[in-house]
């Protein structure tokens, strides 16, 4: 009956419920509603009823456990935040470089309790051991904070501590032992950057260690489109993968195998962060090799509820948790339909049962698809959710992929314990698993490439793709005689109308102006007719304004863009852009002929100079579909005043951007310009009360006002100031953090 897996889904239905929906009394009268549908189900259906009576166990216990842990454990987190308290913290990683200094992860007690927190101060550089001592002030990052929660907590992460150039360090002389896994991880991503060439040490550190920070986002783009995201993030693949390399070299020796196999597969745990879905894949891992040492049966669905269950009692709030949801997901899809697909394909095949190669290659090709389409069938509508991406190729990726994963997780290993020895042996070793590393990216970027490689949910059409998918797969399993060609065909037809759907939508109105939720920054796409204009593309949100504009462009169909303006060089205007235009191309790339305080204008000049059109004086362009007029700034060197203002016309709809210019700026440009009654003004500075004013509105009237800015944004936008102004002059205010992306069509 797996009493344990009934048991741990009402747990994880508790943790669930109650993290996501609704908690307090109201778990407890579900768990009453369950159990006692249990009792009454005894009656008719004895077994079934017993099941709903574990499950309301488990569901009753997961719900006390997640009210405990909140009131008894993260009360004493949830009231430090917000406060500045002085303090001392443990480091427990070595730092590492931010936009704005460095953090560090480490361990802090609060009113008697130890919290892991990720600390971020100044500049400067910590190791293991090394005491922090001073200021800090705290976030609690969980829900019922002051602020939203994070997804910290699914690491077990409840603090963030903020310091500043008053923190003192009382370093340790020597790393204490206790942080051995942090220090062989520091040593082997030494040896990997001393190692490989500079065009895999991304990947090399990636796949053995989880850790993407060195891999191009174009890559790691890449590898979400085609499908393989899984390889760079440490999981059951990079497990099974080691655990198969020890198993093969102790001989295949039960008590050898323990012995030297769970301590190892510890300290890979351990060394990788101690991820959910390294946990996940330990834990189970663990239990086979128990099972082999004391030659009991392996159940692979108890095996995964007992480490789901594990995991859950330790932090229960390990539900939110992305890598979580996604490895457990897998298991539970790979052993719900794997053995079925398989033996499916097998049959279509006709794979022979002997030892010829061509029976082991149609077996290996039979399992692969059906582990990939399995694990796909459960986690399609995370990714869909989580990273709004949903690989149409990732079957194919795989094939071509996985069989040279474990040769290049093997190397990798090698390269590192000869780096030990003598490091020319070790770079030999790399340059050599540098090549299949190479084929990996190359496969990766190629597919990624193809038009229509992946859908994204950023189009209506493709959700309701999605919702059709898993409506007529549960018609399918409730079937008696089942034909999978059809429900194929049907996902395959649904599939095309939906993508065509998509590609028509902007075309069924002459102008269309998007602007996109990114977070505090800004994009806006404009379509008129059969041009396509996108002003900005940056965010300093957690969101990434690249990856949310390319799948938006993408779903629509426009894989190259007719212009692409920049207002300026801010990162929260201009700072996705290179990463947005090696997925998307543009014609031209209008540029303010001004300064950068930062690095943006050099990369952009290094990498698409022969596409730069330099904005020093008021440039024009227009057709049928329309004009648009560029006004360049102030000729200072204050960035937002030397910023672009941009004018679009079309269709008799009048659209003003100004950027980040300031009222100064703004009146000065009113003073200079001629300007028309606007049907619609993105506010300045994102709704700051040092823009968008009088003279400006006075002088265009708008209709509707839109203004980019990110929900609970630390600057207080849009500014009361602003609104009441627009209030003023019956101004309609649109809010992408109240209002999602706003879309306004003629």
């Amino acid at each position: 009956m797996r009493k344990l897996m009934w048991f741990t889904i009402g747990f994880t239905g508790a943790c669930i419920v109650g993290v996501y929906l609704i908690s307090g009394i109201w778990l407890a009268v579900i768990t009453a509603i369950c159990a006692a549908l249990g009792i009454g189900l005894c009656f008719y259906k004895k077994k079934l009823g017993v099941i709903v009576l574990i499950g309301a166990l488990g569901f009753g216990i997961g719900a006390g456990w997640l009210q405990l842990h909140d009131a008894v454990y993260l009360t004493a987190a949830r009231n430090v935040d917000g406060k500045t308290l002085t303090t001392e913290i443990e480091a427990t990683d070595y730092s590492w470089k931010t936009d704005y200094g460095t953090a560090v992860n480490g361990r802090v007690e609060v009113d008697g309790r130890r919290f892991q927190v990720c600390v971020y101060m100044d500049e400067m550089t910590i190791r293991p051991g090394d005491v922090l001592k001073g200021e800090f002030r705290f976030r609690f990052t969980a829900a019922g904070g002051k602020q939203d929660a994070t997804y910290h907590p699914g690491k077990g992460v409840f603090l963030l501590a903020y310091g500043d150039d008053s923190i003192s360090v009382k370093r340790q002389e020597t790393i204490p032992l206790r942080f051995f896994p942090a220090k062989l991880r520091k040593n082997i991503q030494d040896t990997i950057d001393t190692a490989f060439p500079e065009d895999t040490v991304g990947f090399a550190r990636a796949l053995l260690l989880g850790d993407s920070t060195r891999l191009s986002d174009q890559d790691d783009t890449a590898f979400k489109i085609s499908g393989i995201r899984h390889v760079i993030a440490v999981s059951g693949l990079h497990v099974s993968i080691l655990f198969s390399l020890i198993y093969v070299f102790v001989g295949k020796r039960r008590i050898i195998t323990a012995v030297l196999g769970i301590p190892i597969l510890i300290l890979f745990a351990a060394v990788a962060g101690f991820t959910p879905s390294i946990m996940r894949a330990c834990i189970m891992q663990c239990l086979m090799i128990l099972g082999l040492l004391l030659k009991k049966e392996y159940d692979s669905p108890t095996s995964l509820s007992f480490a789901v269950l594990v995991m859950l009692v330790a932090n229960p709030l390990s539900i939110t948790s992305v890598s979580f949801q996604l490895s457990v997901g897998c298991m539970t899809g790979i052993f719900l339909f794997s053995g079925k697909i398989n033996r499916f394909l097998l049959r279509i095949l006709r794979v022979p049962k002997d030892k010829s190669v061509r029976a082991k290659l149609g077996r290996w090709l039979a399992g692969c698809v059906a582990v990939t389409v399995s694990a796909t069938a459960v986690t399609m509508p995370l990714s869909a959710y989580y990273f709004g991406t949903v690989s149409i190729v990732g079957i194919l990726t795989n094939l071509l992929t996985l069989w040279v994963i474990s040769f290049v997780f093997y190397g990798i290993m090698l390269a590192c314990l000869l780096g030990v020895i003598w490091m020319p042996l070790s770079t030999a070793i790399a340059w050599i698993i540098s090549w299949p590393i190479r084929y990996v990216l190359l496969v990766a970027r190629s597919l990624s490439a193809i038009p229509c490689a992946a859908v994204y949910t950023s189009s209506v059409y493709i959700v309701l793709w999605i919702v059709f998918c898993y409506v007529i797969l549960c018609v399918f399993l409730l079937q008696k005689q089942k034909h999978p060609f059809v429900y194929l065909a049907g996902i395959v037809i649904s599939l095309c109308i939906a993508v065509t759907a998509s590609h028509m939508e902007a075309k069924t109105e002459n102008f269309q102006v998007t602007v996109l939720d990114v977070g505090q920054g800004q994009a806006i796409l404009i379509q008129s007719q059969d041009k396509t204009y996108l002003v900005d593309c940056g965010s300093d949100s957690k969101k990434d304004a690249a990856d949310i504009t390319s799948q938006f462009l993408l779903s629509k169909g426009i894989n190259r863009l007719d212009g692409l303006i920049l207002t300026h060089y801010d990162e929260d205007h201009a700072g996705d852009v290179e990463n947005l235009l090696y997925r998307v191309q543009t014609d031209v790339l209008f540029l303010p002929d001004s300064a950068d305080d930062g690095d943006i204008k050099a990369r952009l000049i290094k990498a698409f100079s022969e596409d730069i059109c330099w904005v020093s004086e008021i440039t024009t362009r227009s057709g049928k579909w329309g004009s648009f007029t560029i006004y360049p700034g102030a000729d200072n060197k204050d960035d937002n005043e030397s910023g672009l203002g941009i004018l679009f016309q079309a269709e008799e709809c009048d659209i003003l951007i100004t950027g980040d210019w300031s009222s100064a700026q703004e009146l000065r440009f009113v003073q200079t310009t001629d300007l028309p009654e606007l049907e619609l003004l993105v506010l300045g500075h994102h709704g700051s009360k040092s823009a968008t004013s009088f003279p400006l509105l006075s002088a265009t009237k708008p209709k509707t006002a839109v203004v980019s800015v990110a929900k609970n944004n630390g600057y207080g936008h849009p500014a009361p100031e602003v609104l009441r102004r627009l209030e003023m002059f019956d101004c309609k205010v649109w809010r992408t953090d109240l209002d999602g992306t706003i879309t306004f069509g003629r």
